[in-house]
């Protein structure tokens, strides 16, 4: 019966956990989605090609490659700490 008493005083405060479980929802699906290496992966492969297509230059590819495998390498250290396997 105690259960029943703490939700019937703690039903006021059902919106306010409503909320935060909402947003802790949208930060894990921001995460999810920022520290997803599939997007990185496939702007290197358009990378390539757009050096293989003479559309841009060593010099840019050079740099926005070394921006992309930063990108990989900052990903795979927080999946490493968040325990789970790197999906590189």
């Amino acid at each position: 019966m105690g259960g029943l008493v703490k939700e019937i005083l703690m039903l006021p405060f059902a919106p306010v956990r409503g909320v935060g479980w909402v947003i802790d929802k949208v930060v894990q699906t921001a995460e999810n989605e920022f520290y997803d290496p599939a997007p990185v992966q496939e702007e290197l492969v358009k990378l390539q090609r757009a050096r293989d297509e003479d559309r841009i230059d060593e010099d840019e590819f050079a740099e926005r490659e070394k921006e992309l495998l930063h990108r990989l390498e900052e990903i795979r250290v927080h999946q490493l700490q968040q325990g789970g396997r790197p999906g590189l």
